[in-house]
């Protein structure tokens, strides 16, 4: 089995060469690419076949990353995110520096800082943000566990991250709320 660090490695060399992995998150475990290699976004969305009118999250691990991929970020996201017990996605208004594949039709992103230690480090690591998609096809249930993940998105990965794969602790996905104008608060998932 490869250190965390050895995984950490070998995942960020597959994200520079524009390919695609399976890794744990603070939530589910994510299908994850560059979110600025709009090629790279495009893979997953092949693997998930999703239609690509739906956006895609990114993972990034500080505000002070957000504040590079929207451009004006609500004080007020900064006191949700210091504030929240559980993993929370924001929808910005806004969205740069993005592949634009991943922004939604009115230009928002959805962005949630993680910090669990795997996904933390990973895109500390990277220095860039990283798309975070739950790791099944359009329309299935969401994998909980490891285990769950089909032999499908299995083999469709460039690589799959050792780390946390034998956890029996079935995970949950985010809360999403969506922040608009005049800082109105709209909650998209609880």
């Amino acid at each position: 089995m490869k250190s965390i660090q050895e995984d950490i490695e070998q995942a960020c060399d597959v994200l520079k060469r524009g390919g695609v992995i399976l890794y744990p998150t603070d939530t589910i475990w994510g299908i994850g690419c560059d979110a600025t290699n709009s090629e790279a976004v495009k893979k997953v969305y092949e693997i998930k076949r999703r239609a690509d009118n739906k956006a895609l999250i990114v993972l990034t691990d500080s505000m002070t990353k957000v504040d590079f991929y929207v451009d004006d970020v609500p004080d007020i996201a900064y006191d949700l995110v210091d504030l929240s017990e559980k993993p929370l996605t924001i929808i910005y208004s806004g969205a740069r520096n993005l592949a634009p594949e991943l922004m939604g039709e009115d230009g928002t992103v959805g962005i949630r800082v993680t910090r669990e230690p795997f996904s933390q480090t990973l895109c500390h690591r990277y220095r860039k943000a990283i798309v975070s998609t739950s790791a099944n096809v359009s329309g299935e249930p969401s994998p909980a566990l490891f285990a769950e993940i089909s032999e499908e998105i299995k083999q469709a990965v460039d690589y799959i991250v050792e780390a946390r794969q034998d956890e029996t602790d079935a995970a949950r996905a985010s809360s999403i709320i969506k922040l608009g104008k005049g800082g109105l608060v709209q909650i998209i998932r609880e």
